[in-house]
Order: structure tokens, then sequence, then C-alpha cells
């Protein structure tokens, strides 16, 4: 438990990337995705399957490029023909490659780093202050889920996938993370306090999938964490794997609900 507050602390700086948010919001976020990616193509590796990390490295480049000039629908989907396009033609040398090769960087570029990307297009929507909900969902529900488990926890949620997560240390999270985006709503008074509440429920749901969905990852690789990055944490990936889920749900909320 010690090691874990501790790596809480040394992530601290972030709160200030999120405070000025703008273009240095969108180098962590690069920053991560990058890291992430890596870890994850890392863990596919542990089980013989061998993405290929330029192309994964180049899409998270090419992807943060069409904010800085200027990204439209267009160009999005140009993005994702590339993506798909370069994994493919990465099996035509098919005498080394298997077909899970080019299917693990494809996953690997939409699952961490596209996912990820929603932090960047909240920014983007003119509500950028609501990015702060993405970390009390995310970050609320893992504190809150961690500690109601570890005090309270009796029954086993998913045995199969992370044995140490119990049904208790889920309903903590809920609570724990709708209590944070109330607080939130009621202190920067913008919008209805329902839309909060509504973010904090369904987005600690989004938050604990996103977890869950990075241990069928490792389990499947054979794996304990993607990294050794941040102490008591793992990789980046292990630290940000409910942000993956989290950050889409908010953003689309946002513009499908509120807007």
């Amino acid at each position: 438990m010690k090691t874990r507050i501790l790596s809480s602390v040394i992530l601290l700086p972030l709160l200030v990337v999120l405070y000025y948010r703008g273009p240095l919001l969108w180098a962590a976020c690069l920053l991560i995705a990058v890291v992430g990616v890596s870890e994850f193509y890392r863990g596919f590796e542990a089980i013989k399957i061998f993405p290929n990390r330029w192309i994964g490295w180049i899409s998270a480049v090419a992807l943060y490029a069409l904010v800085l000039l200027g990204e439209g629908l267009h160009m999005y989907l140009l993005w994702f023909f590339a993506v798909v396009a370069a994994s493919l033609l990465y099996l035509f040398r098919i005498e080394e490659r298997q077909l899970a090769d080019g299917m693990a960087t494809i996953i690997g570029v939409f699952y961490v780093v596209f996912f990820s990307f929603h932090v960047v297009l909240i920014d983007r929507t003119g509500m950028g202050n609501l990015i702060w909900l993405v970390i009390l969902t995310a970050f609320g529900t893992d504190i809150m889920a961690y500690f109601t488990g570890y005090f309270l926890g009796k029954h086993k949620l998913c045995p199969k996938i992370s044995p140490k997560k119990t049904i208790e240390g889920a309903l903590g999270g809920i609570a724990g993370s709708v209590i944070l985006c109330t607080i939130f709503g009621y202190l920067i008074t913008e919008g209805s306090i329902i839309h909060y509440i509504m973010i904090g429920f369904f987005g600690s749901i989004a938050a604990q999938a996103g977890d869950l969905t990075a241990s069928i990852f490792k389990r499947k690789m054979g794996i304990k964490d993607y990294g050794n990055l941040i102490p008591g944490h793992g990789g980046i990936l292990d630290r940000f794997d409910s942000v993956l889920f989290t950050a889409p749900f908010v953003y689309y909320y946002i513009m499908l609900v509120i807007f």
C-alpha cells in the first residue's frame, strides 16, 4: 500500500499539465501514447507475436499532428485508412510474419493511441475543464475501489480475470467516482449537476471495464505488468488503462448529451 501511495505522489505533476492544458497536455498525452503502445507491443512479444513498433509510433505522431494541421473528419478517416493499410502491408513479408503480427499492430494503435487521444479531443470541445472528470472517474474509481476492497472486500468480482478485485471494491469505486464528480460539478457550477452524477456513475463502470480489459490482455500475454516504470503500478499502461475507456466515454457524453 505504501508503494502505491508513493507512486500516486510521483504522478502529482500531471495535475499541473491538466491545469494548463493546451499544447502541454497534448505533448504529455503523446508521450503516454508512445510509451503505452510500446509496452503493449512488448506484451505481445512475450507470446511470440511481433507487432510493428514503428507503425505504432508513427501513427501516434501523425494523429497528434492532425491537431496542429487543422483536423477534419476526412483527415481522421485518412489516418484510420493509413493505420490499417500499413499494418496489412507489414504482412507482405509472408515468410516472416503471422497474421497475428498485423492484427496486434492495429489493436495497439486503436486501443492505446486512439482511445487515449480522446483526452485531447475533450480539450478541444470548448469545455476543456471537463478533462478533470476523466481523472476523477478513472483515478477516483481506482483509489476508492482499492481501499474499499482492501478493508471490506469479500465477494470476488471477476476471479478469472483479476482475482483481487471484489464486488464491494467495485461498488466503492462507483460511489467514490460519483461523489468526486458531483463535488466537481457543484464547484464549477457549469451545466446541470445531473450530468456530473451520470458521468461519475457510468464513467466509473467504464473505468473498471478498462482496467479489466487490460488485465485480460496481460493474462493472455502471460505477464504481471506491462512495465516497471512506476513503482507499485508497473508501466504507463498499468496506470492509465482505465483512462483508455473513461476518456472516450466522457468525450462522447459531452458531444452527444451535453452539447
